[in-house]
Protein backbone atom coordinates (compact mmCIF):
# COMPACT_ATOMS: atom_id res chain seq x y z
CA UNK A 1 0.00 0.00 0.00
CA UNK A 2 1.36 3.37 -1.01
CA UNK A 3 1.78 6.22 1.45
CA UNK A 4 -0.83 8.21 -0.49
CA UNK A 5 -3.48 5.51 -0.13
CA UNK A 6 -2.71 5.08 3.57
CA UNK A 7 -3.11 8.83 4.07
CA UNK A 8 -6.44 8.81 2.21
CA UNK A 9 -7.76 6.01 4.40
CA UNK A 10 -6.54 7.65 7.60
CA UNK A 11 -8.18 10.94 6.60
CA UNK A 12 -11.51 9.18 6.03
CA UNK A 13 -11.32 7.52 9.43
CA UNK A 14 -10.35 10.75 11.16
CA UNK A 15 -13.11 12.78 9.52
CA UNK A 16 -15.95 10.29 10.01
CA UNK A 17 -16.70 8.40 13.24
CA UNK A 18 -18.40 5.51 11.43
CA UNK A 19 -17.11 4.28 8.06
CA UNK A 20 -18.26 1.23 6.14
CA UNK A 21 -16.00 0.14 3.28
CA UNK A 22 -18.36 -1.82 1.05
CA UNK A 23 -19.35 -2.75 -2.48
CA UNK A 24 -21.86 -0.12 -3.53
CA UNK A 25 -23.32 2.48 -1.19
CA UNK A 26 -25.44 2.23 1.95
CA UNK A 27 -28.65 2.70 -0.04
CA UNK A 28 -27.54 0.77 -3.14
CA UNK A 29 -25.30 -2.13 -2.08
CA UNK A 30 -23.84 -4.30 -4.82
CA UNK A 31 -23.26 -7.56 -2.98
CA UNK A 32 -25.15 -9.56 -0.37
CA UNK A 33 -22.52 -9.21 2.37
CA UNK A 34 -22.36 -5.44 1.94
CA UNK A 35 -26.16 -5.29 1.94
CA UNK A 36 -26.28 -7.19 5.24
CA UNK A 37 -23.78 -4.91 6.96
CA UNK A 38 -25.32 -1.72 5.60
CA UNK A 39 -28.78 -2.96 6.51
CA UNK A 40 -27.83 -3.32 10.16
CA UNK A 41 -26.25 0.14 10.25
CA UNK A 42 -29.17 1.72 8.39
CA UNK A 43 -31.50 0.43 11.11
CA UNK A 44 -29.48 2.23 13.80
CA UNK A 45 -27.80 5.30 12.33
CA UNK A 46 -29.33 8.15 10.34
CA UNK A 47 -25.92 9.02 8.95
CA UNK A 48 -22.56 7.35 8.42
CA UNK A 49 -20.02 7.21 5.60
CA UNK A 50 -20.13 4.37 3.12
CA UNK A 51 -17.15 4.06 0.77
CA UNK A 52 -17.76 2.20 -2.48
CA UNK A 53 -14.58 0.18 -3.04
CA UNK A 54 -15.75 -0.83 -6.50
CA UNK A 55 -15.25 2.78 -7.57
CA UNK A 56 -11.67 2.95 -6.26
CA UNK A 57 -9.31 0.02 -6.78
CA UNK A 58 -6.59 1.64 -4.64
CA UNK A 59 -8.93 1.90 -1.65
CA UNK A 60 -10.29 -1.60 -2.28
CA UNK A 61 -6.83 -3.15 -2.07
CA UNK A 62 -5.50 -0.66 0.45
CA UNK A 63 -8.17 -1.16 3.11
CA UNK A 64 -7.50 -4.91 3.10
CA UNK A 65 -3.84 -4.25 3.86
CA UNK A 66 -4.57 -1.38 6.27
CA UNK A 67 -6.51 -3.49 8.75
CA UNK A 68 -5.06 -6.86 7.74
CA UNK A 69 -8.61 -7.96 6.93
CA UNK A 70 -8.97 -9.80 3.60
CA UNK A 71 -12.64 -9.28 2.77
CA UNK A 72 -15.17 -6.55 2.07
CA UNK A 73 -17.22 -5.07 3.76
CA UNK A 74 -15.28 -3.65 6.69
CA UNK A 75 -16.73 -1.49 9.46
CA UNK A 76 -14.61 1.07 11.31
CA UNK A 77 -15.84 2.99 14.35
CA UNK A 78 -13.73 5.87 15.67
CA UNK A 79 -10.80 4.57 13.61
CA UNK A 80 -11.00 1.03 14.98
CA UNK A 81 -11.74 -1.97 12.79
CA UNK A 82 -14.87 -3.75 14.03
CA UNK A 83 -15.12 -6.49 11.41
CA UNK A 84 -17.03 -7.71 8.39
CA UNK A 85 -20.62 -8.64 7.62
CA UNK A 86 -20.92 -11.63 9.94
CA UNK A 87 -19.51 -9.74 12.91
CA UNK A 88 -21.69 -6.69 12.25
CA UNK A 89 -24.82 -8.83 12.00
CA UNK A 90 -23.93 -10.79 15.13
CA UNK A 91 -23.29 -7.60 17.10
CA UNK A 92 -26.57 -6.13 15.83
CA UNK A 93 -28.51 -9.22 16.94
CA UNK A 94 -27.00 -9.46 20.44
CA UNK A 95 -27.11 -5.72 21.12
CA UNK A 96 -23.37 -5.04 21.08
CA UNK A 97 -23.65 -2.78 18.03
CA UNK A 98 -26.32 -0.67 19.73
CA UNK A 99 -24.12 -0.44 22.81
CA UNK A 100 -21.16 0.60 20.66
CA UNK A 101 -23.18 3.54 19.32
CA UNK A 102 -24.61 4.47 22.71
CA UNK A 103 -28.11 3.34 21.78
CA UNK A 104 -30.67 1.51 23.96
CA UNK A 105 -30.47 -2.26 24.06
CA UNK A 106 -32.67 -3.92 21.43
CA UNK A 107 -36.16 -5.00 22.38
CA UNK A 108 -36.20 -8.79 22.10
CA UNK A 109 -39.84 -9.12 23.11
CA UNK A 110 -41.41 -11.68 20.77
CA UNK A 111 -43.79 -9.94 18.35
CA UNK A 112 -47.50 -10.68 18.56
CA UNK A 113 -48.66 -12.40 15.38
CA UNK A 114 -51.87 -13.96 14.13
CA UNK A 115 -52.05 -17.23 12.18
CA UNK A 116 -55.34 -18.10 10.51
CA UNK A 117 -56.84 -21.56 10.93
CA UNK A 118 -56.15 -22.44 7.29
CA UNK A 119 -52.52 -21.34 7.56
CA UNK A 120 -52.09 -23.22 10.83
CA UNK A 121 -53.36 -26.44 9.24
CA UNK A 122 -50.96 -26.08 6.33
CA UNK A 123 -48.02 -25.38 8.63
CA UNK A 124 -48.78 -28.37 10.85
CA UNK A 125 -48.95 -30.63 7.80
CA UNK A 126 -45.56 -29.38 6.61
CA UNK A 127 -43.99 -29.78 10.04
CA UNK A 128 -45.37 -33.32 10.33
CA UNK A 129 -43.48 -34.31 7.19
CA UNK A 130 -40.26 -32.49 8.15
CA UNK A 131 -37.20 -34.13 9.65
CA UNK A 132 -37.16 -34.23 13.47
CA UNK A 133 -35.51 -31.23 15.10
CA UNK A 134 -36.41 -28.74 12.37
CA UNK A 135 -38.29 -25.56 13.25
CA UNK A 136 -40.23 -23.04 11.19
CA UNK A 137 -38.23 -19.86 10.56
CA UNK A 138 -39.45 -16.56 9.16
CA UNK A 139 -37.23 -13.86 7.67
CA UNK A 140 -38.40 -10.41 6.59
CA UNK A 141 -35.72 -8.37 4.84
CA UNK A 142 -35.32 -4.60 4.65
CA UNK A 143 -37.60 -4.53 1.59
CA UNK A 144 -40.28 -6.34 3.63
CA UNK A 145 -40.00 -9.44 1.49
CA UNK A 146 -40.92 -12.41 3.65
CA UNK A 147 -39.68 -15.99 3.40
CA UNK A 148 -40.45 -19.12 5.39
CA UNK A 149 -38.04 -22.04 5.69
CA UNK A 150 -37.36 -25.06 7.87
CA UNK A 151 -34.07 -25.20 9.74
CA UNK A 152 -32.62 -26.33 13.03
CA UNK A 153 -33.79 -24.39 16.04
CA UNK A 154 -31.49 -21.49 16.95
CA UNK A 155 -31.00 -20.74 20.65
CA UNK A 156 -30.47 -17.05 19.80
CA UNK A 157 -33.64 -16.75 17.73
CA UNK A 158 -36.70 -14.87 18.93
CA UNK A 159 -39.72 -17.20 19.13
CA UNK A 160 -43.31 -16.15 18.67
CA UNK A 161 -46.27 -18.49 19.13
CA UNK A 162 -49.77 -18.34 17.71
CA UNK A 163 -52.38 -21.04 17.18
CA UNK A 164 -50.02 -23.46 18.91
CA UNK A 165 -47.28 -22.92 16.31
CA UNK A 166 -43.82 -21.53 17.13
CA UNK A 167 -42.02 -19.36 14.58
CA UNK A 168 -38.33 -18.50 14.95
CA UNK A 169 -36.96 -15.23 13.64
CA UNK A 170 -33.86 -13.11 13.90
CA UNK A 171 -33.84 -9.77 15.70
CA UNK A 172 -34.38 -7.61 12.60
CA UNK A 173 -37.27 -9.78 11.42
CA UNK A 174 -38.88 -9.60 14.85
CA UNK A 175 -38.97 -5.81 14.67
CA UNK A 176 -40.62 -5.93 11.23
CA UNK A 177 -43.05 -8.71 12.18
CA UNK A 178 -44.97 -6.97 14.97
CA UNK A 179 -48.68 -7.33 14.34
CA UNK A 180 -48.46 -9.43 11.16
CA UNK A 181 -51.19 -11.81 10.08
CA UNK A 182 -50.24 -15.07 8.37
CA UNK A 183 -52.90 -16.59 6.14
CA UNK A 184 -53.26 -19.33 3.54
CA UNK A 185 -54.22 -18.07 0.07
CA UNK A 186 -55.09 -19.83 -3.15
CA UNK A 187 -54.64 -18.06 -6.49
CA UNK A 188 -54.36 -19.00 -10.15
CA UNK A 189 -50.59 -19.21 -9.63
CA UNK A 190 -50.93 -21.67 -6.75
CA UNK A 191 -51.47 -21.80 -3.02
CA UNK A 192 -49.22 -20.79 -0.13
CA UNK A 193 -48.67 -18.73 2.98
CA UNK A 194 -49.18 -14.99 2.71
CA UNK A 195 -48.38 -12.21 5.16
CA UNK A 196 -50.32 -9.03 5.80
CA UNK A 197 -47.71 -6.74 7.33
CA UNK A 198 -48.92 -3.41 8.78
CA UNK A 199 -45.31 -2.23 9.12
CA UNK A 200 -44.50 -2.36 5.39
CA UNK A 201 -44.31 1.00 3.58
CA UNK A 202 -47.38 1.92 1.55
CA UNK A 203 -47.43 0.81 -2.08
CA UNK A 204 -46.26 3.15 -4.84
CA UNK A 205 -49.19 5.24 -6.09
CA UNK A 206 -49.87 6.47 -9.62
CA UNK A 207 -49.90 10.21 -10.30
CA UNK A 208 -51.22 11.78 -13.50
CA UNK A 209 -49.28 14.64 -15.06
CA UNK A 210 -52.20 16.97 -14.30
CA UNK A 211 -52.10 16.00 -10.64
CA UNK A 212 -48.32 16.41 -10.70
CA UNK A 213 -48.65 19.94 -12.12
CA UNK A 214 -51.03 20.94 -9.32
CA UNK A 215 -48.73 19.59 -6.64
CA UNK A 216 -45.62 21.14 -8.19
CA UNK A 217 -47.37 24.52 -8.29
CA UNK A 218 -48.26 24.06 -4.63
CA UNK A 219 -44.66 23.08 -3.81
CA UNK A 220 -45.66 20.02 -1.80
CA UNK A 221 -43.89 17.29 -3.76
CA UNK A 222 -40.31 16.57 -4.87
CA UNK A 223 -39.99 15.51 -8.51
CA UNK A 224 -37.14 13.21 -9.58
CA UNK A 225 -36.40 12.80 -13.30
CA UNK A 226 -34.68 9.42 -13.57
CA UNK A 227 -33.78 9.78 -17.27
CA UNK A 228 -30.06 9.93 -18.16
CA UNK A 229 -28.59 13.34 -19.09
CA UNK A 230 -28.63 12.75 -22.85
CA UNK A 231 -32.31 11.86 -22.73
CA UNK A 232 -33.21 14.83 -20.55
CA UNK A 233 -31.47 17.08 -23.08
CA UNK A 234 -33.84 15.85 -25.80
CA UNK A 235 -36.91 16.91 -23.82
CA UNK A 236 -36.10 19.44 -21.14
CA UNK A 237 -38.39 19.59 -18.12
CA UNK A 238 -38.68 23.20 -17.01
CA UNK A 239 -40.30 22.43 -13.65
CA UNK A 240 -38.02 22.26 -10.59
CA UNK A 241 -36.77 18.72 -10.21
CA UNK A 242 -33.89 16.55 -9.09
CA UNK A 243 -32.02 13.74 -10.83
CA UNK A 244 -30.14 10.60 -9.88
CA UNK A 245 -26.93 11.65 -11.63
CA UNK A 246 -24.95 11.76 -8.37
CA UNK A 247 -26.47 8.55 -6.99
CA UNK A 248 -29.36 8.06 -4.62
CA UNK A 249 -27.73 8.74 -1.26
CA UNK A 250 -28.61 12.46 -1.12
CA UNK A 251 -32.26 11.78 -1.86
CA UNK A 252 -32.32 8.75 0.41
CA UNK A 253 -31.22 11.00 3.28
CA UNK A 254 -34.47 13.01 3.05
CA UNK A 255 -37.09 12.47 5.78
CA UNK A 256 -39.04 9.35 4.87
CA UNK A 257 -42.35 11.21 4.91
CA UNK A 258 -41.19 13.46 2.04
CA UNK A 259 -43.59 13.07 -0.94
CA UNK A 260 -41.55 11.88 -3.94
CA UNK A 261 -42.70 11.67 -7.57
CA UNK A 262 -40.61 9.78 -10.14
CA UNK A 263 -40.69 10.51 -13.87
CA UNK A 264 -39.04 8.96 -16.94
CA UNK A 265 -39.98 8.80 -20.64
CA UNK A 266 -43.20 6.81 -20.29
CA UNK A 267 -43.33 5.45 -16.73
CA UNK A 268 -41.47 2.13 -16.74
CA UNK A 269 -38.05 3.09 -15.37
CA UNK A 270 -39.58 5.57 -12.94
CA UNK A 271 -41.78 2.79 -11.54
CA UNK A 272 -38.65 0.78 -10.70
CA UNK A 273 -37.00 3.79 -9.08
CA UNK A 274 -40.13 4.57 -7.09
CA UNK A 275 -40.32 0.99 -5.85
CA UNK A 276 -36.69 1.16 -4.71
CA UNK A 277 -37.33 4.30 -2.66
CA UNK A 278 -40.46 2.72 -1.20
CA UNK A 279 -38.28 -0.19 -0.07
CA UNK A 280 -35.99 2.32 1.67
CA UNK A 281 -38.90 3.28 3.91
CA UNK A 282 -40.39 6.29 2.10
CA UNK A 283 -44.12 6.34 2.76
CA UNK A 284 -45.39 8.79 0.10
CA UNK A 285 -44.02 7.58 -3.22
CA UNK A 286 -45.60 8.22 -6.62
CA UNK A 287 -44.92 7.16 -10.20
CA UNK A 288 -45.88 9.67 -12.91
CA UNK A 289 -48.15 7.96 -15.43
CA UNK A 290 -46.95 8.41 -19.00
CA UNK A 291 -43.79 10.25 -17.97
CA UNK A 292 -42.40 13.17 -19.94
CA UNK A 293 -44.34 12.02 -23.00
CA UNK A 294 -47.65 12.57 -21.20
CA UNK A 295 -46.34 15.87 -19.83
CA UNK A 296 -45.67 17.04 -23.40
CA UNK A 297 -49.10 15.91 -24.63
CA UNK A 298 -51.19 17.23 -21.74
CA UNK A 299 -49.26 19.99 -19.96
CA UNK A 300 -46.50 21.60 -22.05
CA UNK A 301 -46.55 20.97 -25.82
CA UNK A 302 -43.29 22.90 -26.19
CA UNK A 303 -41.47 19.89 -24.66
CA UNK A 304 -40.39 17.79 -27.67
CA UNK A 305 -41.72 14.24 -27.94
CA UNK A 306 -39.36 11.38 -28.77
Amino acid sequence: MSADVRTRIENLLQQHPVVLFMKGTRHAPRCGFSAAAAGALNELLPDYLSVDVLEDADIRDGIKAYGNWPTIPQLYVKGELIGGADIVQSMYTNGQLQELFGLPKPDRTPPQIVISDAAARAIREALAEAEPGLALHLSIDAHYQAQFHLAEADDHAIRSEASGIAICMDFATAQRARGIRIDWVETAQGAGLAIDNPNAPAAVKSLSVRELKVRLDAGDITLIDVRPPEERARAVLSQPHQTLDAGIDALAALPNDTPLAFLCHSGGRSANAAEHFRSLGFRKVYNVDGGIDAWSREIDPEVPRY
